[in-house]
């Protein structure tokens, strides 16, 4: 009886507390208050083998201060991107080398649109870890990072997240 009633009050407790939203994972991850930001889209795969996968959340920010927040806080770059966020999201080529998208549907095409106008940061979480195995993020044998892309045009926040 007592396992029954504590399986139960767990139940309870799980339910009572809720799944994080997408918002407070953006919110958690980038330092941005995103709590009244709107879920445009959401899809995650992680789960894979030691949890891989890719995790993209599209906020609509019209009714938000996140372009404020981003404004003032360290880490945070206006646009244009720098070479390596370049080729993360959107694919870079020289003419005889071609690097990403890494952030790519099942076609290979960017699954963020072109941005010209805003503020990005990004996290590499392989490096914070003391995992990184060179100090380019483009040559290394695995990717572990968070970016953030905020398009200041379409007032939206895209939330990228690839552990391969």
């Amino acid at each position: 009886m007592k396992k029954i009633a504590l399986l139960a009050a767990s139940i309870f407790v799980l339910t009572a507390c809720g799944s994080p939203t997408a918002q407070d994972a953006v919110s958690g991850e980038l330092g941005v208050d995103a709590s009244s930001a709107e879920v445009l889209s959401q899809t995650d795969d992680h789960g894979g083998f030691h949890g891989d996968g890719m995790t993209v959340i599209v906020l609509d920010c019209g009714d938000t201060d996140i372009a404020g927040q981003i404004g003032g806080m360290e880490g945070w770059k206006p646009f244009p991107l720098d070479d390596t966020v370049k080729a993360l999201v959107y694919g870079v080529e020289d003419g005889t080398v071609k690097m990403g998208p890494y952030l790519s549907d099942e076609a290979g095409e960017p699954l963020v649109p072109e941005i010209e106008e805003g503020y990005y940061l990004l996290i590499d979480r392989q490096a914070e870890e003391g995992k990184a195995t060179g100090a380019d993020i483009l040559h290394r044998a695995s990717f572990n990072f968070t970016l953030g892309l905020y398009d200041a045009g379409e007032d939206r926040l895209y939330f990228c997240k690839l552990d391969t």
